[in-house]
């Protein structure tokens, strides 16, 4: 299999402010995110990034997708470094996240365009991707509506035709279908195995379990910052009675550390 993104031993550490060591229930001032992070991810693949809240998965995709630096350690996006080439890499990937807010005033046609001429593609390109984007999501029927107008589920959808305009080889999704309806989620599932079967690598972090087991190829486990896990979801699923279960015999397990 061809190798399309590489994390090499990343660490991501946040100083935290009164308020937020409150929340932590901590008095130490520093949270270590990521710790020595690493995994591969391949071309033609769903890698799914599992694990509870706080873990770390959202640290990590940020990294990947330049939005952040990780303190140490790198990240290989076809062999582009996030650390020294984030511009290529940016080109290279598309990533959509809840922290995608899209201004209430604007349409999703006026969107759609301004994030295609952003990305350098010709109006031809983009106007023929953006018709049989809209059509495949339903958002022909509101291209003119404003997003403030919209429902939670249509704006969604516009958020991930958005962030793919590109057409990017390297897809990040973090919790794709967190927030959404089962149609819409249906639709974005059946989306992402399409993307796969056209060869496109995929990232997906989620903290549930179905969602792992009815799309993703390989599975890497983060607890408390740290890789516990990774391998294909057939060899994890060898012997055990759920992936649920796998999961929590790896988290009492930690604890007892």
């Amino acid at each position: 299999m061809e190798k399309t993104v590489s994390v090499i031993n990343i660490t991501k550490t946040f100083h935290l402010s009164k308020k937020q060591r409150r929340i932590e229930r901590t008095d130490d001032p520093k949270k270590v995110a990521v710790n020595g992070l690493s995994f591969d991810a391949y071309k033609g693949e769903i890698f799914g990034l599992l694990g509870p809240n706080g873990a770390g998965k959202t640290t990590t995709l940020r990294c990947i997708s330049t939005l952040i630096k990780p303190d140490t350690g790198d990240i290989l996006i076809d062999n582009f470094s996030v650390v020294k080439e984030e511009e290529k890499v940016r080109s290279a990937i598309g990533f959509l996240t809840s922290d995608l807010k899209l201004e209430d005033f604007f349409t999703p046609n006026y969107l759609y365009d301004y994030f295609s001429k952003l990305h350098g593609i010709d109006e031809e390109t983009s106007n023929q991707r953006k018709a049989m984007m809209f059509e495949r999501f339903g958002i022909d029927k509101f291209a003119e509506v404003k997003v403030g107008e919209l429902s939670t589920g249509m704006r969604q959808k516009v958020q991930l035709v958005v962030s793919l305009v590109h057409d990017p080889e390297i897809i990040i999704f973090d919790e794709p279908t967190n927030g959404l309806d089962v149609l819409t989620a249906k639709v974005v599932t059946d989306y992402l195995n399409e993307l796969k079967n056209n060869g496109k690598t995929i990232i997906v972090s989620t903290h549930i379990f179905s969602l792992v087991e009815k799309i993703c190829d390989r599975v890497g486990i983060i607890i408390d910052g740290k890789l516990k896990v990774e391998d294909s979801l057939s060899n994890i699923m060898k012997g055990q009675p759920s992936l649920e279960d796998y999961f929590f015999h790896l988290v009492e397990g930690s604890e007892t550390v």
